[in-house]
C-alpha cells in the first residue's frame, strides 16, 4: 500500500512540476520537487533496502508545505484547501492506527490556524495570479490532484481487499480438504495395518503369504508415513509459516541421504536410478526445504514409473542458477492436469503399483521453492514420462 501511494504521489508531483513553473507558481513547483524527492526516496528505502517507511516525516512535511503554499498561493482563494484533506487521507493510510487520531487533530488545528492568520493578517497572503481567468485555471488544474490521489488510495484498498478475500477463500478450501484427508486418507492406512497384523497371527497362512503380506504392510506403512510427513509440513506452512534458513549448501552433500533413500525405493521396485549431481555445485537454499522438495519429486517419479523403467536426476547451470532435473520414463501427466498440478487441486492419482498419495507433495514443492527464491516447472507427455525441474540461486 505504501509503495503504491509513494509511486503515485511522486509521479503526480513530477507531472505538475512543469506547469507550476510555467504558471509562475514557484512555491508550488518547489513543493512538487520536495514531494517527488521525498516520496521517491522513501519508496526506494522501503522497497529495496527493506527499511520501514516514516509516516512522521510525511506528516510534518505536509503540514509545512501546505501551510507555506496556502500563503504563497492566494490563501482561501487559491487551491491549497483542496489538497489538505486528501493529503491527510494519505497520512492516515500509511501511519499506524494509534497515531491516526493525533494526525487528524493536528491537521485540523493547523488548518484552522493558517486560516485565522490570513483573516487577522491579510498581508501575509501572496496572489500569484489575477482573479478571474487565473483563479479559474488554478482551480481546474489543481482539482485532479485530490481526485487522482483518492483514486490511488481507494484502488489500493480495493485490490488488497480482493486479494485478501481470495486468500481467505483459498484457506477455507484448503482447511476443508485437510479435514477430508484426515477423516479418510489418514485413517485408511491404519485400518489396513490393523487388518494385516490380525492376519499375520493366523496360523493358516503360508510362509509365502506371510512374506507377501509383510511386504504389503511395509508399503502401507511407508505410504502412511509419507502422508503424515507432507500433512505436517503443509499444516505448519499454512497455519504458522515455515521458518526458513537460507545458507550456502553443497548440493550433493545436502541431498546425499535423500538420494540414498530414493535408490532403495528404486531397487525395491526394480527401477534404474541414474544420478549426475555435480559434487562441487553450491546453492543458496534451506536444507530441510530442499530435501523435502527433491524427496517428493523422486518419490513421485518412483510411484509413476513401472518396473524396468528409468529415473534420472541431474544438475546443470542455466543463467547463473542451478537447475536440478528429475526425469522418468513413467506414465506421464495428462495435459489438462499440468496447469493445476502445483495448486493442490488435482485429485490424488494411483501409481503403477497402486501407490496412493494425498496430492499435497507438489503444492508443498511449489511453496517451498518460491520461499527460497527458486522455481519449479514440469514438462510431460502422457505415456512418455515426466520431467520436473527446480531452479535455485548459485552459492
Amino acid at each position: 500500500m505504501f509503495h503504491s501511494i509513494s509511486l503515485g504521489i511522486a509521479t503526480l508531483a513530477t507531472i505538475y512540476l512543469p506547469y507550476d513553473l510555467y504558471a509562475g507558481l514557484y512555491m508550488a513547483a518547489l513543493s512538487c520537487v520536495m514531494f517527488a524527492s521525498v516520496f521517491g526516496y522513501e519508496y526506494h528505502r522501503s522497497r529495496f533496502r527493506r527499511l520501514p517507511h516514516r509516516s512522521l516525516l510525511f506528516g510534518i512535511m505536509g503540514l509545512i508545505l501546505l501551510s507555506v503554499n496556502y500563503f504563497a498561493n492566494a490563501g482561501i482563494y487559491g487551491s491549497t484547501d483542496l489538497i489538505w484533506p486528501v493529503y491527510l487521507l494519505l497520512i492516515l493510510t500509511i501511519c499506524s492506527t494509534r497515531h491516526q487520531v493525533y494526525w487528524v487533530l493536528t491537521y485540523l488545528v493547523v488548518f484552522a490556524l493558517v486560516h485565522v492568520a490570513e483573516h487577522q493578517y491579510p498581508g501575509l497572503v501572496h496572489y500569484p495570479f489575477r482573479p478571474g481567468d487565473g483563479q479559474f485555471r488554478d482551480r481546474i488544474t489543481a482539482f485532479p490532484i485530490p481526485v487522482i490521489a483518492m483514486a490511488i488510495v481507494i484502488g489500493v484498498f480495493r485490490r488488497n481487499y480482493d486479494r485478501e478475500r481470495a486468500r481467505v477463500a483459498q484457506r477455507d478450501a484448503e482447511k476443508g480438504r485437510l479435514l477430508s484427508i484426515l477423516s479418510h486418507d489418514l485413517r485408511a492406512p491404519f485400518i489396513q495395518v490393523g487388518q494385516y497384523v490380525e492376519l499375520l497371527d493366523d496360523n493358516i497362512l503360508s510362509a509365502e503369504d506371510r512374506t507377501r503380506m509383510a511386504r504389503t504392510l511395509q508399503q502401507t506403512n511407508n505410504q502412511a508415513l509419507d502422508l503424515v510427513t507432507n500433512l505436517l509440513y503443509w499444516s505448519r506452512s499454512q497455519l504458522e509459516g515455515s521458518t526458513m534458513h537460507l545458507t550456502q549448501l553443497t548440493l550433493s552433500e545436502t541431498l546425499d541421504n535423500t538420494l540414498a533413500i530414493a535408490s532403495a525405493w528404486a531397487i525395491q521396485k526394480g527401477i534404474l536410478l541414474e544420478q549426475q549431481v555435480d559434487a562441487t555445485m553450491k546453492v543458496v537454499a534451506d536444507a530441510d526445504m530442499l530435501q523435502l522438495v527433491v524427496r517428493n519429486l523422486l518419490q513421485n517419479a518412483t510411484k509413476f514409473t513401472a518396473r524396468g523403467g528409468t529415473i534420472r536426476i541431474e544438475t546443470t547451470i542455466v543463467e547463473n542458477r542451478c537447475r536440478l532435473t528429475v526425469s522418468d520414463t513413467g506414465t506421464g501427466i495428462p495435459i489438462e492436469q499440468q496447469e493445476t498440478l502445483f495448486m493442490g487441486t488435482s485429485a490424488p492419482a494411483y501409481g503403477t503399483a497402486n501407490e496412493k498419495g494425498v496430492g499435497l507433495g507438489l503444492q508443498l514443492c511449489r511453496e517451498f521453492m518460491e520461499r527460497q527464491g527458486g522455481s519449479i516447472s514440469v514438462e510431460s507427455k502422457p505415456g512418455e514420462g515426466a520431467r520436473f525441474s527446480i531452479e535455485l540461486p548459485l552459492g
